[in-house]
């Protein structure tokens, strides 16, 4: 059976198969692992906390073989504003990250845990998004900061450092491009295509560096090359014994 990779945050994720991130994956790793989407949009790392026993059940018989934890983005909403549901102190945000890393930790303990952080945000992106929302009524103040955002993505970096685990450093990387508001944002916080491409190469990046290169893992089933036209049979008898060891 094919390894899964799962794919765990808020809406950046659940839009990662939207000619995004996850659809490229699921291109890389085509016939060699499932990459799962499992992104909840809105959802910040308190509520997220609720799903880890339903998508990474303890005692599975088939753990994934990699998974990326992309939260923080609704985490940083700003108290105070319209986005102030989703916040969630700094110092919660980190005890989240770890119960999440020590649960897939204790799920299967060869899996190749990421966390990415939040992107950048873009203020006047978001400002503009609202005013295509509510017209004269959008809020003036954005209910999200980069500044803020920047001390959550912060977070994220050390936390992984502190638990030994894979990290992506998004809201730096972006920052790096001139012109990342708009290239890489399409609504000040949801990303573009070359958004997602960013994230792509980043995730692929880690992946390779940790020996799980879809160049390197076998298919799950031989190559149309490798079957004899005459006595397909021996081809797939092949197979299944080579699975089976």
């Amino acid at each position: 059976m094919r390894e899964n990779i799962v794919l765990f945050g808020d809406s950046i994720t659940q839009q990662a198969f939207q000619n995004g991130w996850g659809s490229s994956l699921a291109d890389a790793y085509s016939r060699k692992a499932d990459v799962l989407v499992r992104g909840y949009g809105g959802y910040n790392t308190r509520w997220a906390l609720f799903l880890l026993n339903h998508i990474f059940p303890l005692g599975s018989s088939k753990p994934p073989i990699a998974t990326t934890i992309f939260f923080g983005a609704n985490d940083a909403a700003i108290a105070g504003r319209t986005s102030e549901r989703q916040h969630v102190p700094l110092p919660e945000f980190k005890q989240n990250l770890q119960k999440i890393v020590n649960h897939l930790k204790s799920s299967s303990p060869t899996m190749l845990i990421v966390l990415i952080t939040p992107p950048p945000v873009c203020e006047e992106g978001r400002r503009a998004f609202a005013i295509s929302l509510y017209g004269d009524n959008a809020r003036k103040l954005s209910e999200r900061t980069n500044e803020v955002t920047g001390q959550y993505a912060k977070v994220c970096v050390e936390t992984a450092k502190e638990m030994g685990v894979a990290y992506i450093d998004l809201w730096s990387k972006m920052q790096e491009t001139d012109g990342w508001q708009k290239k890489f944002l399409r609504d000040g916080l949801h990303l573009t295509v070359d958004g997602n491409e960013v994230v792509y190469e980043e995730v692929i990046k880690v992946f390779n560096e940790a020996g799980l290169s879809a160049d390197k893992m076998p298919l799950d089933f031989p190559h149309h090359s490798k079957i004899d036209h005459k006595n397909p049979e021996i081809a797939f008898q092949q197979n299944i014994c080579d699975a089976s060891l």
